[in-house]
């Protein structure tokens, strides 16, 4: 079994995010950055199957050279390779982003690297564009199922479910396939100190990749307008009953 998992390094959720005066990018000084809650899921799931059917495992992401953070903190919980195409920090759109990682593939295994198996996170936790995993599969033919909840692999096939209204669809896909894990599907395990400086000897290949088109091209960006809220001191102890009452009388929420 080989498997190649692919994250986006993102900021930390509820960070708060400034953009810089242009609003060509977002500030960066004051962010800490992980991997979307979906694919730190996929990397974890990654590293079950393999400790299940052995093999090996690989992580892969687009982005700044400081992204092989995200890389060593996947290996440093059992992924034993990593891959970063290299860029000079800008945003990439879906459409490029599926292609350097279609490139990268097939480069892989012009080497003798196939993989069985290519796990994507549901969607990234910034722009949620739901496209990557999918583009992916496209381009290679392979078959593809989203948002998985539950994975196994038989003789080859890996039967996957997902839910659907109240419901379980159960897919069996023949390997090899791409899969875009949600999360929920397993519960990631921390990273052991053992396990991280295990990962800081793990290999990292470093391929750099030049801008190209393709997509929706970004005019600029915007950050939504935070919303104002008011408080209002009624009193203290017993004597702000009375008031407490006139207020909910005045919401309706208890009749006059």
């Amino acid at each position: 079994m080989n498997i190649l998992v692919c994250v986006k390094r993102v900021p930390e959720t509820g960070a708060r995010i400034v953009l810089t005066e242009d609003g060509q990018r977002i500030d960066t000084r004051y962010l800490g950055f992980t991997v979307s809650p979906h694919e730190e899921c996929a990397v974890e799931e990654a590293v079950r199957q393999i400790e299940k059917h052995g093999g090996q495992s690989t992580v892969l992401t687009l982005g700044p050279p400081e992204a092989v953070e995200q890389l060593r903190a996947a290996m440093s919980i059992g992924i034993d390779s990593a891959i970063l195409l290299e860029t000079d920090g800008e945003e990439w759109p879906p459409m490029p982003t599926a292609e350097a990682i279609v490139e990268a593939i097939r480069q892989q295994a012009e080497a003798g690297n196939t993989f069985d198996l290519l796990l994507f996170g549901n969607e990234s936790a910034d722009a949620g564009g739901y496209q990557v995993g999918v583009r992916v599969a496209q381009a290679l033919d392979l078959p593809c199922v989203t948002g998985i909840k539950a994975l196994e692999i038989r003789d080859g096939v890996a039967v996957v479910r997902r839910e659907a209204g109240g419901f379980w669809e159960v897919f069996e896909v023949p390997l090899p396939a791409v899969l875009t894990i949600k999360e929920g599907i397993n519960v990631p395990r921390y990273p052991s100190l053992p396990g991280r400086l295990r990962a800081k000897k793990k290999p990292v290949l470093e391929i750099k990749v030049g801008t190209r088109a393709g997509g929706l091209q970004k005019i600029r960006l915007r950050t939504p307008e935070e919303e104002a809220s008011q408080v209002q001191i009624l009193g203290e102890g017993p004597e702000a009953a009375p008031k407490v009452v006139d207020l909910l009388e005045e919401l309706g929420l208890i009749p006059s």
